[in-house]
């Protein structure tokens, strides 16, 4: 696929925006008897066929109990990545420069783990993720691409992979983007990176 304009540079940024996440306790996100990173590795199976593009409306990943509407994310006017707002009723986002669920590519989420006082964030739990979890988005044209974990990644801020994240691949897959390690000054250390690979396709549940 084709990076848009100004990609590149949001693709760096993104760590520095997600370095607050809304601000929150200083504690891991991890939990402290699992490993927060796991080894890439490729289901067995065949992935199902690319699906046409259609914005994402709504991720469900029911290992870690989300259930959540998805907002459209672009780019502020300096050149960096949007991230969602800090509310009570936190919600993931779209990065709309990245291919949609589905399609050809890495699709690109982002999400607070934590949304100040309003307390966790729609992935406060994202590291507790582990390989063969399923992810579905549910996309606009009534369609849900569901996804397989294949690997999950705790990076510092100053190590972000932008390449693994947002460079091409030449099949449909998924990254889920969130904030974790310790709570310093505000800001979070490190990444949380989910890697995951089309699955499954077919009609939303309802």
């Amino acid at each position: 696929m084709t990076r848009p304009p100004g990609r590149a540079l949001a693709a760096v940024a993104l760590a520095v925006l997600l370095a607050g996440c809304g601000g929150g306790p200083g504690e891991e996100t991890a939990p402290k008897d699992r490993p927060a990173t796991t080894a890439p590795s490729a289901p067995a199976a065949e992935p199902a066929r690319p699906l046409e593009r259609s914005v994402p409306v709504g991720l469900r990943i029911p290992a870690i109990g989300v259930d959540t509407p998805v907002l459209r994310l672009g780019l502020a006017a300096d050149g960096t990545v949007e991230v969602p707002p800090v509310t009570d009723d936190d919600r993931a986002g779209w990065y709309r420069h990245s291919p949609t669920p589905g399609q050809v590519g890495p699709s690109v989420l982002l999400g607070h783990v934590t949304v100040g006082t309003h307390g966790d964030g729609v992935f406060r739990h994202l590291a507790r993720l582990h390989r063969g979890d399923r992810i579905e988005t549910r996309l606009e044209n009534g369609t849900a691409a569901g996804f397989t974990v294949t690997a999950v990644r705790t990076v510092r801020k100053a190590e972000f992979p932008t390449d693994d994240v947002y460079g091409n691949v030449g099949r449909p897959e998924l990254r889920l983007v969130t904030c974790g390690g310790p709570l310093t000054g505000g800001e979070y250390r490190d990444n949380v990176i989910v890697f995951a690979r089309l699955a499954t396709t077919g009609p939303a549940a309802s």
